[in-house]
């Protein structure tokens, strides 16, 4: 109810005091802040007698004024205006100018008001002619204005406007407590759900511990990862292969669609929607060790977004999992140096094996005292070999797959190759080179695996991986890449190999050879590379010249200076013979 106008001003005072005491005991109040500005409209609509009333503040962009509390006003009257025809500032509206300028605004008719045009029809609807814009002022800052409306022509006086304006200044008071009290309760909320994150944070993160603690492995990390984000997970590392699941496979990417899949190389921990050629979409973490990405998180999207909760659980998974993939890579290193280091003693030993070495070799799961195949495998070519990168990528993969069998085969690095002791027993030695190879060749596409295999036999591991070797240099130095290596293979040069003494053989080949040698360290020619080239070119001058690059003329005159140096006649094929042996033997000493 309006106060009555002959209201005796004792009784007066007493229901604004108490409006304003019931208004600031509201602002201090645990209300909300729509609950003070909806009091403030009221309590200005019953003192003053408005047929209705509102308190418009700054959106959130500080473009424009929206209603914020109301009283009398319709719900259809303010979404109309706060959507559809927004009070924007500096736009001569009597809101707007209240606010620019900070002085009480009052048109008595807004039909005769052009400034009010965009809010004629609203306000038809909603009943009113006349409108008073009060600033809501607190100190230097205009927080807002307080309308008040009539529905019929008013021309208002001096009176009313100081009324209303003195209860515009109480109401920016409480609107300002209110306000602060608010910011205070969001800031305590805001404390709270960090406080609740980081505890959640740190269950999570010991939840994720005590799996690798009690050796669960990838397997376990991602069935609790896929237990706190309530969605099938999959983990597989830099190469597409798959680590582990848990959950509905149906659901996971399958490995054409990873191996697809582009991601951007500062993807992290955190996840991120990736978008298929199908449509279809997959969340992504990645896993780093250093600048290394070492496996990756897979999870569907899912009906609703990933919470914060979620999000912080992959993201400590793949902390999880970069620490257990490097406990596991640690542990293959190791693994490797000690059976590298049993597998060069074994090499040194000779014939016989040492008591202490077989015990040695038995703690690591293998025995030497059974009869073997020694493969030696190489990557890439003579003149371009792999790096050190893939060859480790190559050890692992040949490690896996001698896991598996048994009696367990010994595999380390050795010399630059991956050498691996085949028990000869149940497996041919080819088909276990074949499958070496393989093994090796899956790493990448861009090295060719070569490997060769020696014969099963009683002299040793030394001999053993001497011969192996030395098929294995003479096949590359050939350009025989991409294959397996037999001995039988190599003809000559195989049967060289397996000698135990070739000493009387590369003495042979130095009385043949050593002039030619002499002579190509005293001018810098390369006499024995011609003789070598003109053999492989089945003696046809002209070839030869092709391979050497050089004028058939030159050719005539290296093979002239090679007779006249050795005495003797290329022609003579007991001759021919006798330099082609030569060179076969120091092909075959070199190694």
């Amino acid at each position: 109810m309006a106060v009555d106008a002959g209201r005796r001003p004792a009784a007066e005072l007493v229901t604004w005091l108490s409006a304003l005491r019931e208004l600031s005991s509201a602002s201090t109040s645990a209300g909300d802040l729509r609950h003070v500005l909806d009091l403030v409209a009221d309590t200005a609509r019953s003192l003053l007698g408005y047929d209705f009333c509102g308190v418009l503040t700054p959106n959130s962009a500080g473009e424009a004024l929206v209603i914020k509390g109301w009283s009398g006003l319709s719900d259809d009257y303010v979404n109309r205006v706060n959507t559809d025809r927004p009070v924007r500032l500096g736009s001569g509206s009597p809101s707007s100018q209240a606010f620019d300028t900070g002085q009480p605004v009052a048109i008595g008719d807004i039909d005769a008001e052009a400034e009010f045009t965009p809010w004629g029809g609203v306000a038809r609807e909603q009943g009113y002619r006349a409108i008073i814009c009060v600033p809501l002022v607190a100190g230097d800052q205009i927080l807002g204005t307080l309308n008040g409306y009539y529905g019929p022509v008013h021309t208002f006086t001096s009176s009313e406007v100081e009324r209303l304006t003195l209860l515009a200044n109480h109401a920016a008071i409480a609107l300002t407590s209110a306000s602060r009290l608010d910011q205070l309760r969001q800031l305590n909320e805001s404390l709270r759900e960090q406080r609740d994150a980081l505890t959640r944070s740190e269950q999570i993160h010991e939840r994720l511990l005590s799996v690798t603690l009690r050796s669960g492995g990838l397997s376990g990390i991602a069935a609790v990862v896929a237990e706190l984000i309530g969605r099938p997970v999959l983990i597989d590392d830099a190469r597409n292969v798959v680590l582990a699941t848990a959950g509905d496979a149906a659901e996971l990417p399958d490995d054409d669609w990873r191996a697809t899949a582009v991601a951007d190389a500062s993807v992290a921990s955190a996840p991120v929607l990736l978008d298929g050629p199908d449509g279809s979409a997959y969340f992504v973490s990645v896993a780093r060790l250093g600048d290394d990405a070492v496996a990756r998180i897979w999870f569907p999207r899912g009906e609703s977004a990933l919470d914060p909760v979620g999000v912080r659980a992959v993201e400590h998974a793949s902390i999880v999992i970069s620490l257990e993939l490097l406990r596991i890579r640690t542990a293959a290193e190791v693994e490797h140096r000690l059976r590298g280091e049993l597998l060069a003693e074994l090499f040194s030993s000779g014939p016989s094996i040492s008591d202490q070495l077989v015990q040695r070799a038995q703690r690591l799961g293998h025995d030497p005292t059974r009869p073997h195949v020694v493969v030696v495998g190489a990557l890439g070519s003579a003149d371009e070999p792999a790096d050190s990168r893939i060859y480790q990528r190559s050890l692992t993969l040949v490690a896996e797959l001698a896991h598996s069998r048994r009696p367990r085969p010994l595999t380390a690095m050795h010399r630059g190759n991956v050498v691996t002791l085949w028990p000869a027993d149940g497996q041919s030695g080819e088909d276990a080179a074949e499958l070496i190879r393989r093994a090796m060749g899956s790493v990448s596409r861009s090295a060719d695996a070569t490997v060769a295999v020696s014969a099963p036999g009683e002299h040793g591991y030394s001999e053993a991986y001497r011969t192996a070797k030395g098929a294995l240099d003479i096949a590359m130095r050939a350009g025989r890449t991409n294959t397996v290596v037999r001995l039988e293979e190599l003809g000559v040069l195989g049967l060289l190999l397996q000698l135990e003494d070739s000493t009387q053989l590369v003495a042979f080949a130095g009385r043949t050879l050593d002039p030619l040698h002499d002579y190509d360290t005293a001018h810098r020619t390369d006499l024995v590379q011609t003789l070598r080239t003109h053999f492989a070119c089945k003696l046809d001058r002209s070839r030869t010249a092709a391979a050497l690059h050089i004028h058939p003329n030159t050719v005539a005159q290296r093979l002239r200076r090679i007779e006249q140096l050795c005495d003797a006649d290329l022609a003579d094929p007991a001759v021919a013979l006798q330099f082609s042996a030569a060179l076969t033997v120091l092909d075959v000493a070199s190694v």
